[in-house]
C-alpha cells in the first residue's frame, strides 16, 4: 500500500493542494474556490472532502494517507492556535486540530502561508539544500519566511518573518494595512510600486514617461517592464523599490545570517533586472563581510505552499 501526504495552501480565493509520495514526489496538485461564508466555517470540511474524494479516485483505497501539512493566511502560534485567519473570516481557531478530526484522526500540521512558502522553497526551490534560508515574498502585500536549521522560526507570538512590516520609511504618512507607516509593504509590493508609481506622476506632471498612457489600470508589472525598457521614470521607482529591499536584505542578514536569501511572489517576475538591482544596495549596506548569504529568485511559484505544506509532514 502506497504512503501519500497531502499539502494544502489556503488562500483567501482559492486553495491549492498536492499529493506527494513519501520521498517528496509530487503526484498530483488540485484547486478549488475559497467558500469563506458563514466565518469559514466551509474551509475545512470543503478541504477534508476534496482529499478524500482524490485520494479515493487516485488509488481506490490503496493508500495510507500518513498526513496532511496546511499553509494559512496569518499568525500561527506554536500551538496550532489562529486568532485571526487572514481573508478567512476565522477568529480564534486550531485548524489543524478541526481538519484532522474532520479526517478521522489523520497528522494535520499547520503553518502561517508565507513560513510554510519558504520552507518549500528551501526545500525543492530557489534555496534548495540550504538548511538556513528566508523567502521574502513581493504579491499584493510582502510576505517572508524564516528557515533555521531546516525549520520554521515562528517566533513566540508567530509573529516571525512579517517581513512586510518591518519599518524603512521615515516621512511616509499614509498608513499600511497593519497600522503603522513607513512598512516595506508599502513600497515593494505589487500594491506599492503602483502607488510608488502614481505619486511620483502625479508630482513630476511635466516629466514623460510610458507609464501614463496606462491611467488608472497601471500595473506593478507595466512599471517593471517599462523600467527594464529604458523608461527612465519607471527604472527610478524600481531603483527605490530595490533600495528598501536591499536595505531590508543587509539588516536581515545581520540579524540572523541565513545561507540565501529567496525573492519571490509576482514582482519577482521581473527576473534578473530587479534582483541585480537589490544586489547592489545589498552590497552597498552590507560592507562588514563578503562571506554571507547569497540573493536568488525564487522557483516554486504557486507550488511553493503545497510543496511546504507537504514538508511540515515529511519532516
Amino acid at each position: 500500500m502506497e504512503k501519500i501526504c497531502i499539502g494544502v495552501d489556503v488562500g483567501g480565493t482559492g486553495i491549492k493542494l498536492g499529493m506527494f509520495r513519501e520521498d517528496g514526489t509530487l503526484i498530483k496538485k488540485w484547486d478549488f474556490p475559497t467558500d469563506t461564508s458563514d466565518n469559514g466555517s466551509h474551509v475545512l470540511p470543503d478541504i477534508a472532502k476534496s482529499i478524500q474524494t482524490m485520494t479515493e479516485e487516485s488509488f481506490h483505497g490503496k493508500a495510507e494517507l500518513i498526513g496532511v501539512g496546511l499553509g494559512v493566511p496569518g499568525p500561527v502560534q506554536p500551538t496550532g492556535y489562529v486568532e485571526v485567519g487572514v481573508n478567512l473570516n476565522w477568529r480564534e481557531m486550531y485548524p489543524a486540530r478541526e481538519l484532522s478530526e474532520l479526517l478521522g484522526g489523520v497528522r494535520v500540521e499547520v503553518g502561517n502561508d508565507a513560513n510554510v512558502a519558504a520552507l518549500g522553497e528551501a526545500w525543492r526551490g530557489g534555496g534548495e539544500g540550504a538548511a538556513n534560508a528566508v523567502l521574502i515574498t513581493l504579491g499584493t502585500g510582502v510576505g517572508g519566511g524564516i528557515i533555521m536549521d531546516g525549520e520554521i522560526v515562528t517566533g513566540k507570538h508567530g509573529l516571525a518573518g512579517e517581513i512586510g512590516h518591518i519599518h524603512v520609511r521615515d516621512g511616509e504618512t499614509e498608513p499600511c494595512n497593519c497600522g503603522a507607516v513607513g512598512c516595506l509593504e508599502q513600497i515593494a509590493s505589487a500594491t506599492g510600486i503602483v502607488r510608488e508609481a502614481k505619486r511620483r506622476l502625479a508630482k513630476e506632471k511635466e516629466r514623460e514617461s510610458g507609464l501614463r498612457a496606462f491611467g488608472d489600470k497601471l500595473t506593478a508589472k507595466d512599471v517593471c517592464d517599462l523600467g527594464r525598457e529604458g523608461d527612465a521614470l519607471a527604472d527610478e521607482i524600481m531603483e527605490t523599490v530595490a533600495k528598501y529591499l536591499g536595505e531590508t536584505v543587509a539588516m536581515l542578514c545581520m540579524t540572523i545570517d541565513p545561507e540565501i536569501f529567496i525573492i519571490g511572489g509576482g514582482v519577482s517576475r521581473a527576473g534578473a533586472y530587479l534582483l541585480d538591482k537589490i544586489r547592489v544596495y545589498y552590497d552597498r549596506y552590507m560592507k562588514i563581510s563578503q562571506n554571507r548569504g547569497r540573493v536568488v529568485l525564487a522557483e516554486l511559484g504557486n507550488d511553493a505552499g503545497i510543496y511546504g505544506a507537504a514538508k511540515l509532514v515529511l519532516g
